[in-house]
């Protein structure tokens, strides 16, 4: 698949219109993020599994990161959120940036 068609992809199951800023926005992610197509691949899952909790998973508006973020206010969800993450950022070996004071990592890149 070309660089062009994952990037697409990725914006359409991000929910994310295909246009020429979201485009570059993706971009500039994957040449800071060590590895990015095969986290990327991984996204999908974890974006499911986070639903339930009010968890999702999106491009930043600060930086060029995608981010993992909990968008719920009960502790229980607030928790559960944090295992799936956890037990996410383990199976596929992704180092993750916690943002002080927030409910939101964003994602480094590939453990080396």
């Amino acid at each position: 698949m070309s660089l062009k068609a994952n990037i697409e992809n990725l914006l359409v199951q991000l929910k994310y219109p295909v246009n020429e800023a979201t485009t570059r926005q993706v971009e500039a992610i994957a040449n800071e993020t060590n590895e990015f197509f095969s986290i990327a691949n991984h996204l999908f899952t974890l974006r499911d599994n986070l639903a339930p909790v009010n968890g999702l998973v999106a491009l930043s508006n600060s930086v060029n990161r995608i981010k993992i973020k909990s968008l719920s206010n009960s502790e229980s969800e607030i928790k559960k959120f944090e295992e799936i993450v956890k037990k996410w950022a383990d199976k596929y070996k992704v180092n993750l940036q916690k943002v002080e004071g927030k409910n939101t990592y964003y994602i480094l890149g590939k453990q080396s």
